[in-house]
C-alpha cells in the first residue's frame, strides 16, 4: 500500500513541529514522503528534554542536471517547455501543488520542501547548449512553473538572472510567474526584451490582506510589494498580468473583485485564476494547516473544495485540473468573468515574438551555426 494512503491530516497534526520552531514557515509538520518505507515523528518522552531539531534554517544544495529544459504536452498548460532554476521553494505556500516533488528526493513535502532547497548554478550554460542544437524550435519558455524563480535565495545565486541574460542575447521569448518583488531587480533586462516583444511577467496575488498573506505564503513578498512590482514593470513598458492562484473557498474567494481591481490599477492587461487543487501529500498537509489556522471554518472549506472537484480533493483528469465544477464552481467562474469584463482585461492577450531568435554559438564545437 502506498504510504500516502495511510497518512491523514490528523497524523500530520500529531507529528507537527512546535510553532516556535517553525516560525516563518508554511507547513505545520515534516511528514515523511510517500515513497519512504518508514514514517518518522517526534514525541515528548516526558523528561522535558530540549527539542533537538534546529529552527528550520534554510539550506541549499547544488545540483548538476544534464539538461535544464523540461518538456510537457499537457492540454492544461499554456506552454510546452519550462525551466526551474531551483527545487523546493522558501516562500512556504501551504497549498503549493509542487510540494510532492520533494518526495522524489527522499525528503518531506512539508517543512523540507521550504527549507531544504536545491539550486542549479549551471542552468544558463545548459540553456545555451539546448538553444544551440540544430533541431531546436522556438517557443516561449516558462519560468516559475514548479517553484518560484525569484524566491529569496535568488538574491544570492542569481540563476534566474543568468537565464534571462541568455534569453535576451538570443532574442528568445519567455514568460515569468512569481510572487516576489525581486523581479524588479531585472527590469534592465526585461525592458530590453519587452521592446522586442519577448517577455511577459505574471504576478501571483492571492490576497490583499497582509496578515492572511503571512499565514498563506509566509516568505513571499507582501501584497502591497507585489502590486508595486506590477506598477514598476508596467511603467518600464513590460507587459504584465496577474494570476489569482489558488482561489480557496471561505479563505480568499471573497477578495476576487478587489484583487482584480487593484491589479488593473497597476496596469495589468490580463488576469487568470486557478481553484485550489490538493494532489498527493498536499491534501493532508493543507488540511492540517487549515485546522491550525482556521479551525472555525476548516470543515466548510474542505466541503466546498470537494464540491468543486466532484467529491474529491483533486481531479487529475486532463481538462479538469484547473476547473471548479458544480454550481459553486460556475458561480466562481461567472464572478471572475464579469469582473474582468468590467475592468477591460483580457481583451488583447500578449503574443510573444518567436521570429527573431538568434541561435547562439554551438557550445559543443565553438562554431557559429549557419542554418
Amino acid at each position: 500500500m502506498n504510504m500516502l494512503d495511510q497518512i491523514t491530516a490528523e497524523d500530520i497534526k500529531a507529528a507537527s513541529t512546535p510553532a516556535d520552531l517553525r516560525r516563518g514557515r508554511g507547513s505545520v509538520s515534516n511528514v515523511s514522503g510517500r515513497f519512504e518505507k518508514l514514517a518518522h515523528e517526534s514525541m515528548d518522552d516526558g523528561w522535558q528534554t530540549p527539542w533537538v531539531e534546529n529552527n528550520r534554517k534554510t539550506t541549499v544544495s547544488l545540483e548538476s542536471p544534464k539538461a535544464i529544459l523540461t518538456r510537457n504536452n499537457s492540454p492544461d498548460l499554456p506552454f510546452d517547455r519550462s525551466i526551474n532554476p531551483y527545487r523546493g521553494c522558501e516562500h512556504g505556500c501551504s497549498y503549493c501543488y509542487a510540494r510532492p516533488t520533494h518526495s522524489y528526493q527522499g525528503l518531506s513535502p512539508g517543512l523540507d520542501f521550504e527549507s531544504r532547497l536545491f539550486a542549479k548554478p549551471e542552468a544558463a550554460t545548459l540553456l545555451l547548449k539546448e538553444l544551440s542544437k540544430k533541431k531546436y524550435k522556438v517557443a516561449p519558455i516558462a519560468l516559475g512553473t514548479n517553484t518560484d524563480p525569484y524566491q529569496p535565495i535568488e538574491k544570492e545565486y542569481e540563476i534566474t538572472r543568468s537565464i534571462l541574460k541568455v534569453l535576451d542575447k538570443c532574442s528568445h521569448p519567455v514568460t515569468i510567474v512569481t510572487k516576489n518583488h525581486m523581479v524588479t531587480r531585472d527590469i534592465d533586462i526585461l525592458a530590453r526584451m519587452a521592446e522586442r516583444g519577448l517577455v511577459k511577467v505574471d504576478m501571483s496575488i492571492t490576497t490583499l490582506d497582509p496578515k492572511l498573506s503571512r499565514i498563506m505564503e509566509p516568505r513571499a513578498s507582501t501584497p502591497q510589494k507585489r502590486l508595486d512590482a506590477l506598477k514598476r514593470l508596467h511603467e518600464a513598458g513590460i507587459p504584465t498580468g496577474m494570476l489569482l492562484a489558488p482561489v480557496i473557498p471561505a479563505i480568499n474567494d471573497h477578495e476576487i473583485e478587489n484583487i482584480l481591481a487593484a491589479c488593473a490599477n497597476m496596469g495589468v492587461s490580463e488576469a487568470y485564476y486557478i481553484p485550489i487543487k490538493l494532489p498527493n501529500e498536499v491534501a493532508p498537509l493543507f488540511t492540517a494547516w487549515l485546522k491550525e489556522h482556521f479551525p472555525d471554518r476548516a470543515g466548510r472549506v474542505m466541503s466546498r473544495i470537494r464540491s468543486w472537484r466532484a467529491g474529491r480533493l483533486n481531479d487529475p483528469r486532463f481538462g479538469m485540473r484547473n476547473i471548479a465544477q458544480g454550481v459553486d464552481g460556475m458561480m466562481l467562474a461567472r464572478r471572475f468573468r464579469v469582473t474582468i469584463e468590467r475592468l477591460g482585461l483580457n481583451k488583447n492577450p500578449v503574443q510573444l515574438n518567436c521570429n527573431i531568435f538568434e541561435k547562439p554559438i554551438d557550445t559543443a564545437c565553438g562554431q557559429l551555426t549557419l542554418f
